[in-house]
């Protein structure tokens, strides 16, 4: 059975870290691309960063880089999203989600519609 899992999200003050975590099981973790979305209430889903395991390439939105760093751990089929300075716009319930194209090509593209398989997400609430 393929399962993501995801982990980490709770309430922070404005400037605070989480660390997301993402647990895969059921499919070969390392030929796959990781990414993760986010989805604000009342607001469409939007991409957030891409981990490509294979071969380590990754994507973020340009205006999260530097805040939201992305990284795995291969041994225990988990990838990470750090947040640091979150601000209250970035409330959410984050999701990650597994791409097994070739080359994780709509996951780098933050392409939520090519993904192939969905955690159920974690939610994630910043206050000011």
């Amino acid at each position: 059975e393929v399962q993501l899992v995801e982990s980490g999200g709770g309430l922070v003050q404005a400037g605070g870290s989480l660390r997301l975590s993402c647990t895969a099981s059921g499919f070969a973790f390392t030929n796959y691309a990781i990414g993760w979305f986010r989805q604000a209430p009342g607001k469409e889903r939007e991409g957030v960063s891409c981990l490509s395991i294979s071969d380590g390439a990754t994507s973020s939105v340009q205006s999260m880089e530097g805040r939201f760093t992305i990284f795995s751990d291969i041994s225990k089929n988990t990838v990470y999203l750090q947040m640091d300075r979150l601000k209250p716009d970035d409330t959410a319930v984050y999701s990650c989600a597994a791409d097994g194209g070739r080359g994780g090509t709509a996951c780098l593209a933050l392409n939520s519609a090519g993904m192939d398989y969905w955690g159920k997400g974690t939610l994630v609430t910043v206050s000011s």
